[in-house]
Parts: structure tokens; C-alpha cells; sequence
């Protein structure tokens, strides 16, 4: 299977009538293995903050996690694995697997959990195939 059809098949399907607003799977280096066609572009700071906190978690809460230059508020993940931000009526979630970190980006209608439940399934079952 390709990265893209992660994208298009798995990360942006519909959920309960709702899905991602945007997706992306990426090296731990920053570089871009698939996206969705509207995901923003990261800056090389933002996924060395990414991966910064996923060493050492909580580095990110004082000062926001930043996708594209929108800053979330960190809200609780889980340590060295997953990392989720909040904005507004939607939010984000990050799955760091062995090789790449899974990003959802999600707005209303599709709730905090949802995108959770599809980024978080997806980077489980890339762990699990060793990726």
C-alpha cells in the first residue's frame, strides 16, 4: 500500500459522518512521506519541537504546539508516544510510530475523539508492521 492511500483511504474516510480536515504521515526528520492535499506545510522548528517533546513530554505545554504556524494548546496525550493540541472547536493529534509521525488535524463536527480514535489506529497498526 502506498503512504498517499493511508491518507486518502484510512486517515481522511469518514468517521460517524465526519472526517479529518487534514492528514499527513512524516519522517522523524520532517520530511513528508504523503499529505492530504490541503494539510499545511511544517516548519522545520515545529517538528523539532514535535519530536522534542515526544523525548521529553511536557516541553511543549508552555509555549503551544504549532502545525503550519497555528499554535494548539497541548492538552493530555500520552508520553513519548501521542501528542494532542486543542484550538477552538477543533484540534489536532499526533502518533509517533518507529519510523514516521501520524498528524490529524480535525475541525467541528468531527470531535477530539474521533480524530484520536482514526491517527491513532493507523500509527498502532504502522507499529505493528515495524514502521
Amino acid at each position: 500500500m502506498s503512504w498517499q492511500s493511508y491518507i486518502d483511504d484510512h486517515l481522511m474516510a469518514d468517521v460517524e459522518g465526519c472526517h479529518l480536515t487534514a492528514a499527513a504521515i512524516i519522517g522523524h526528520d520532517g520530511s513528508v512521506w504523503a499529505q492530504s492535499s490541503n494539510f499545511p506545510p511544517l516548519k522545520p522548528e515545529e517538528v523539532t519541537g514535535i519530536m522534542n517533546d515526544l523525548e521529553t513530554p511536557g516541553t511543549l505545554a508552555p509555549t503551544g504546539l504549532f502545525l503550519g504556524g497555528t499554535k494548539y494548546m497541548v492538552i493530555q496525550g500520552e508520553p513519548m508516544a501521542v501528542i494532542r493540541g486543542k484550538k477552538g472547536t477543533g484540534g489536532a493529534t499526533i502518533k509517533k510510530t518507529t519510523l514516521a509521525l501520524i498528524i490529524g488535524i480535525y475541525d467541528e463536527p468531527m470531535t477530539g475523539g474521533q480524530c484520536n480514535m482514526v491517527v491513532e489506529k493507523i500509527g498502532d497498526y504502522l507499529i505493528d508492521q515495524g514502521l
